[in-house]
């Protein structure tokens, strides 16, 4: 019997969190090192993943999954332990387990007591525990090729990002605290709650989708053909399923609980949302959307596309009217959210292998963005725009990598997700030209909002409340330099990237029975 590596990449994480809860309270230092030293290790699986996954591979009995395990686990309703990865979820893996160590290390004095001798303490162990649950969590849904066990994962990260949210807010408030415990408790509950009704009507879905196709088995599925469905029946399961991963994604209407959920967490467990938890939405998009509804997602598509398009105006409309800087991040990443799923379902292998590109790219560029500032924040303890001027002047580090990281939010070329955003914008113009069109003014709006914000916070005159302010420490530089490097790196080169996803998008491309349109005009021969 083979090492069951997929099952060790999530375990490792997940036996992390119950043995950092563990560590006595008194010490703290030993629960924070402990979790990083777990997430590196985490890091180390992934990348195996990585190097034993085989994007060349031809699928063996119509089955294009790797690294497969199965094992028997309530044979009563037919459903089954069964983990097993394809390109895109290879990515993502590696995107969260590359994310969850910065994540833990910006996060280092986030949940320090107030007060060196208060009894009065936030629980440090708690909060790195809460992390690491998380990403076994996020790691188990992209490895789980069963629909009830995907289902099982996709709503229990639910529990660790409530308490994230709503027990380890931001310090920096302008209100009281009370009023900042109120705005967090908010902002926990309506995070859960949108997210609980999006899974209580997959869960429906999932039942009915058990009834009609006799198996959750994804693999069998690929080997075996899909079930019969009457079209109606079909369209409504996948009315099931895209709600909830549209509440997760987030999605234009469904998206008002991220800048609440965003805007009270801290930078790193805003990023644990955005950058790491939402990608589950817009990957089950392509798994379980596309591969299990064909035909019911071609029939949906026209609308999609609309909602699509909505997120990225009015995010990126409401990005440039923000005064909170951690709030305009959050509206800047519903606008990216909407490329993404407008890539997926633009039914291009160009719009599709961007938007799985995206995903990756957003997730790196948003970290560094956020996790910068959040260190701007923290020094300074305010959010608001408005209270910050001439940063440049006293901390150069701090403003040239709050640079990148806005520039690489505008998707600059020679930037990673200026690449991503290409493919998306090109696939989609290729099958619908007026989408594609009104789409790129959400480009011309980046450049509005990020370049006002640089502007706004850290040129000018220098204030007096940030004259003072250090530049970037030793833990923090490491925090963002390996980020901005990567999005140097794949701005430049994202072979390796593509090169892993492109055979998944032509499989999934192939499930839904759709080819790339051909040019209207013709190559000179």
């Amino acid at each position: 019997m083979s090492f069951p590596l997929l099952t060790a990449t999530a375990a490792l994480p997940a036996l992390g969190a119950i043995a950092t809860a563990a560590v006595p309270a008194a010490r703290r230092t030993a629960a924070k090192w402990l979790a990083l030293l777990v997430s590196l290790a985490t890091l180390g699986l992934a990348v195996a993943v990585l190097v034993r996954f085989d994007p060349n591979r031809v699928a063996e009995d119509g089955n294009f999954y790797q690294l497969t395990e199965r094992h028997s686990w309530i044979p009563d309703f037919g459903v089954q332990y069964e983990l097993g990865v394809d390109g895109i979820a290879v990515a993502l893996i590696a995107l969260t387990a590359l994310l969850i160590p910065f994540i833990i290390l910006a996060g280092w004095h986030d949940a320090d007591p107030l007060e060196t001798n208060s009894s009065r303490w936030r629980p440090t162990q708690g909060f790195f525990a809460l992390i690491l649950a998380v990403e076994a969590m996020v790691i188990l849904s992209f490895e789980a090729t069963d629909v009830f066990l995907f289902y099982i994962f996709f709503e229990a990260m639910l529990i660790p990002m409530y308490f994230l949210i709503g027990g380890f807010g931001d310090r920096a408030h302008a209100g009281s605290d009370e009023n900042a415990a109120a705005q967090r408790s908010y902002a926990a509950v309506k995070f859960l709650l949108y997210n609980l009704v999006g899974g209580l009507i997959m869960l429906a879905a999932v039942i009915g989708f058990a009834v009609v196709a006799g198996d959750f088995s994804l693999q069998t599925i690929a080997k075996d053909g899909l079930p019969d469905m009457a079209t109606s029946t079909e369209r409504w399961l996948f009315l099931g399923f895209f709600f909830a991963f549209a509440v997760k994604a987030p999605l234009w209407p469904l998206h008002t609980w991220l800048p609440n959920a965003m805007g009270e967490a801290t930078a790193p467990v805003a990023v644990l949302i955005t950058a790491v938890v939402d990608k589950v939405g817009t990957f089950a998009m392509l798994r379980f959307c596309l591969q299990l509804f064909p035909e019911a997602s071609k029939w949906a598509t026209p609308v999609i596309l609309v909602l699509a398009l909505i997120s990225i105006i009015y995010g990126a409309l409401l990005a440039v009217g923000q005064r909170d800087i951690k709030r305009l991040v959050a509206y800047a990443s519903i606008s990216h959210f909407g490329f993404i799923i407008m890539g997926i379902f633009a039914m291009t292998s160009q719009g599709q292998s961007g938007a799985t590109l995206y995903m990756v790219n957003h997730g790196i560029s948003t970290a560094a963005l956020m996790l910068v500032a959040g260190f701007l924040i923290s020094r300074r303890g305010s959010r608001l725009i408005a209270d910050y001027g001439g940063v440049q002047k006293v901390a150069p580090v701090l403003a040239g990598t709050f640079l990148v990281g806005s520039l690489a939010t505008l998707s600059l070329p020679g930037l990673a997700p200026f690449v991503s955003e290409f493919l998306v914008l090109v696939g989609t113009f290729t099958r619908y030209p007026a989408i594609g069109i009104i789409a790129t003014f959400g480009i011309v709006l980046a450049a509005l909002y990020t370049l006002v914000l640089y502007q706004r916070t850290m040129t000018g005159p220098v204030k007096a409340e940030v004259s003072a302010m250090p530049d970037l420490r030793v833990r923090e530089l490491a925090v963002v330099a390996p980020l901005i490097a990567l999005l140097i790196f794949l701005g430049v080169y994202p072979k390796p990237i593509t090169d892993i996803v492109n055979p998944a998008v032509k499989q999934t491309m192939s499930d839904v029975q759709k080819k790339d349109p051909k040019p209207e005009v013709e190559a000179a021969k």
